[in-house]
């Protein structure tokens, strides 16, 4: 198997946008392609077929590669919990909660499930591309390192460096990014891309040739700034929305822990749609429906929103009939209390919730992560939905005997899931990915309006596909392909 290794200048630079679109290259070519990303930090993930959980960017990248999920594709996991710790999750699962300190000591056992996982992939794939995350030159990252040139050197793969031209000094960034590498790291930087240009590419020739004569490295392409691209955001949380014709508003709180806000990106770009991220010190306003998302440390991110004064807001929504829905993290929050007796995710023991439906939760160190189906309750017609389960709380009480869906066939043998309450204003679930359907989707959005939103849900599988194809159309036009194909070292 062939390796190539993708790293940045910076944090969003690229590297997953041009690991994606390569991938998909890749499967044009008809070349068994297998994206993977040594370590990655995010609390955007996805459940793969055997119950594991990976980056979200793995899993874009593994669908632009036209392969099924595999917790090889990323085998170390970083969910952070606080601003100095995160739950380390190793070949799909969680091992423990780590501060920084400590995980920088563990890291040179950590690399050895890398290279276990990248031997695997070796078994069954051509070619792998690589992700590498931040910068390379992190010098104070640079000891026992596995995700970018710790990891190159490792495999002795070739490295390609991306740089994104928008943000200014592209030339200072990649020079002195291979600047503060090691003669051996330099050697292995086989060529730069540079990212989101607009403008007239002649302008910028004559830095091009500078950048070659000056570094002895090939520019491999430019990539222009593609204003409609949207992809599933790694991390990052896209505020942007469609609002031209909007006919019903959704208000989600943005916790500072919140997880899986991709679950949101098919009402983002639903032109039918006005969402609306309410963010720190602003008050959630007048909407039809207010979701409280998923949270890697509910207890700390319930504290928030009382905080915010978003509960008093919450309690005047309802009483005014306007809908309102958790998923996971946020489901918790809606009932009587929240318990986490072995600190999964807090030292707090014990919380009380917005006892807005009557249940507990209690927090347990057995992650649920599986693929589901069933179907929503929510309307007097049944509709199949799909999605996955990444949680640790166990939710108890007599409002879940009113159901948000029945499980068609649950692994565990779970029936049920979620709760609606009496007056059929509130909602709770724990499934992820609920909206994706366009079909579920525009059943809740009819739910949330009174029926009101007769409008098709996005078709956020479809708009996905027809993304890749075109990331890969351009990534053919603007880069030189076969030579990249054909780097080694």
């Amino acid at each position: 198997m062939k390796t190539l290794m993708v790293q940045g200048t910076t944090s969003d630079a690229g590297k997953s946008t041009l690991v994606a679109g390569l991938c998909r290259v890749a499967a044009r070519k008809g070349i068994r392609v297998a994206p993977f990303k040594p370590q990655n930090m995010a609390l955007n993930s996805a459940v793969t077929p055997c119950g594991g959980e990976i980056g979200r960017a793995q899993a874009l990248q593994a669908m632009a590669a036209k392969v099924s999920l595999s917790v090889d594709f990323n085998p170390i996991l970083l969910k952070p919990n606080s601003d100095t710790g995160a739950q380390v999750i190793v070949h799909g699962k969680a091992l423990t909660n780590m501060e920084a300190g400590k995980y920088h000591d563990y890291k040179a056992v950590a690399m050895g499930a890398v290279i276990e996982s990248h031997g695997r992939l070796a078994q069954h794939f051509e070619y792998c591309l690589v992700e590498g995350a931040g910068s390379p030159a992190e010098i104070n990252l640079r000891a026992n390192d596995i995700a970018n040139m710790g990891f190159a050197c490792q495999v002795a793969c070739p490295v390609i460096i991306i740089a994104d031209i928008d943000k200014g000094g592209v030339f200072a960034h990649l020079v002195g990014t291979l600047a503060l590498l090691s003669e051996e790291e330099q050697d292995l930087v086989q060529g730069f891309v540079i990212n989101r240009f607009r403008g007239d590419i002649s302008l910028l020739q004559s830095g091009l040739e500078w950048l070659e004569e000056y570094t002895g490295k090939p520019v491999l392409g430019v990539l222009p700034y593609l204003h409609d691209l949207a992809l599933d955001a790694e991390d990052a949380i896209t505020i942007a929305n469609r609002t031209e014709d909007a006919s019903l508003s959704v208000a989600v709180l943005l916790l500072p822990h919140i997880s899986n806000h991709t679950d949101f990106d098919s009402l983002r770009l639903n032109p039918k749609v006005d969402l609306k991220y309410v963010r720190h010190g602003e008050k959630i306003g007048n909407v039809d429906l207010i979701i409280v998302p998923g949270s890697k440390n509910v207890i700390h991110d319930l504290t928030f929103l009382v905080a915010q004064g978003w509960d008093k807001d919450i309690t005047r929504h309802l009483r005014y009939q306007g809908k309102m829905l958790g998923i996971c993290g946020g489901l918790q929050m809606l009932g009587k209390d929240i318990i986490d007796p072995l600190h999964i995710e807090s030292s707090t023991g014990h919380i009380a919730g917005l006892s807005l439906a009557e249940f507990s939760t209690e927090l347990s160190d057995t992650k649920q992560l599986t693929n589901v189906s069933g179907e929503c309750l929510l309307n007097e017609e049944r509709v199949v939905i799909n999605g996955y389960e990444i949680h640790c709380g166990v939710t108890t009480g007599p409002a879940l005997e009113r159901p948000f869906l029945e499980f068609i066939g649950h692994p565990s043998g779970t029936v049920h899931d979620g709760f609606i309450s009496d007056d059929n204003l509130i909602a709770g679930t724990y499934l992820h990915g609920l909206f994706d359907n366009p079909t579920t989707c525009s059943a809740i959005l009819k739910w949330a309006s009174n029926g009101k939103f007769d409008h098709d849900g996005f078709d956020l599988e479809a708009h996905r596909e027809a993304q890749l194809e075109k990331l890969a159309d351009v990534c053919e036009q603007h880069l030189d392909i076969d030579k990249i194909f054909a780097l080694d070292v």
